[in-house]
């Protein structure tokens, strides 16, 4: 288990204020232009070495993600965009890291925006996080008035500037090309790709969307070193990466471990075991609830990391870890979901406009029993027609849940199916 020497997010629970003072006391914004000085190409480099991947769901390396942004000799101005639109349910990490750590996301957004040339940080939040946004700019503030921000930020000569946006609470914003279109003020839908949002993002200028927690961890890696943050974790899977543990468990909570770390011990000894004890476990939705469920016999050994949730055909997504006991109603519990979703699409791809309301309807059938066998396979080719056939990932988003049910607990739709028609 990660020891607390080694915790970057030394504030998660709100011990101290989140103010300037207390940050720079437990290290935030120290040698900060040292770090600058060190270049552009190392500071990208270093963070290609350490393996950082993206923490907001897709896992994108971070360090090959900020080359893609072009030189100085392209003319028009860059952009970095902080997504702090979390609505992934089950998710609330960075919500914490707004609340409670914002100056590391601060000092965090100057070091990438140096590195990729961008001029300015724009940090997108959800619109709900009413509290967090005056948190956040109230540091945002603190950073300016102490010169870390800014004309010559830091005494680095660089000139950077944060600003604060807040979302009107669209799922699908958290998209990056739709938190793009949102931030120019229009409807939030996502973009064809290419072009790229590093060759055309907003106002058509390079732009990077980074997740907050991908950005507040960047400083601590510059100061304690690639291989200090890669002896984490396992090749390609490295660092130390925030859980959010919800559901059936003695105490919610979330917490910062090391990537890879088993499931159970995970749950056992950060969240206080399942309800009514581990043989209690029905299932496991790994990482928020767009990715697919896994049944108590995969969760017994399986390591919370991108590779090995792929290959039991799960996400780490966010790693909003959801624990189901067995008083669950496994099938009502995805038909959440699944209404979630259509409630959520942004209605621009027919598939997804479409299939999400199908598979809703679907459901409902299947929670009470009202369907027939031969739906089950049904069901599953809806979601197929769905998955992969959409602008953005959010096909896939409102797909998976309903394929992980399938796979797992066929037997279950089957039950109901049977029962009702005993009744009848």
């Amino acid at each position: 288990m990660l020891a607390d020497k080694d915790r970057i997010f030394t504030n998660l629970y709100g011990a101290y204020p989140p103010n300037l003072r207390e940050a720079r006391a437990h290290g935030d914004w120290n040698s900060t232009k040292e770090i600058l000085s060190r270049g552009r190409a190392e500071i990208i480099k270093t963070m290609k070495d350490s393996g950082l991947r993206g923490r907001g769901g897709a896992g994108f390396p971070t360090g090959l993600k900020w080359s893609f942004m072009p030189g100085p000799s392209d003319r028009r101005p860059s952009y970095l965009i902080v997504n702090a639109d979390e609505s992934e349910p089950g998710t609330c990490k960075d919500r914490d890291i707004l609340r409670h750590e914002p100056h590391k996301l601060i000092e965090g957004s100057l070091i990438a925006s140096f590195a990729m040339g961008a001029c300015a940080t724009y940090i997108y939040v959800r619109g709900e996080f009413y509290n967090e946004a005056r948190v956040l700019q109230h540091a945002i503030d603190e950073a300016y008035d102490a010169g870390l921000i800014g004309s010559n930020a830091s005494g680095s000569g660089f000139h950077h500037d944060v600003y604060v946006h807040r979302g009107a609470g669209a799922y699908i914003c958290g998209e990056e090309t739709a938190l793009i279109e949102s931030l120019e003020g229009k409807k939030g839908q996502p973009r064809l790709k290419p072009p790229f949002p590093a060759n055309t993002g907003v106002w058509g200028c390079p732009t990077t969307v980074n997740n907050v927690e991908t950005i507040a961890v960047t400083p601590a890696i510059m100061r304690r070193g690639a291989s200090w943050f890669s002896s984490f974790g396992r090749s390609n899977n490295t660092g130390t990466k925030v859980f959010c543990i919800s559901g059936h468990v003695e105490n919610p909570c979330n917490v910062e471990e090391s990537m890879g770390v088993p499931l159970k011990d995970l749950i056992n000894q950060h969240a206080g075991g399942v309800r009514g004890g581990w043989e209690n476990l029905l299932a496991v939705i790994p990482g928020g609830s767009s990715v697919p469920l896994i049944p108590k016999s995969i969760c017994d050994d399986v390591l919370m990391d991108f590779d090995s949730l792929s290959d039991v055909k799960s996400g780490l997504g966010t790693a909003a870890v959801i624990v189901m006991d067995k008083t669950t109603d496994i099938v009502a519990a995805i038909t959440k979901l699944s209404k979630f979703y259509k409630h959520e699409s942004c209605g621009q791809c027919t598939p997804c406009r479409e299939g999400t309301g199908w598979i809703w309807r679907m459901m409902e059938r299947f929670t009470t029993g009202e369907a027939r066998m031969e739906e089950i396979d049904l069901l599953e080719q809806v979601t197929l027609q769905v998955e992969g056939h959409t602008i953005c990932a959010f096909g896939d988003a409102a797909a998976w849940p309903v394929q992980g049910l399938i796979r797992h607990f066929r037997s279950e739709l089957e039950r109901r199916i049977l029962d009702r028609a005993k009744a009848a």
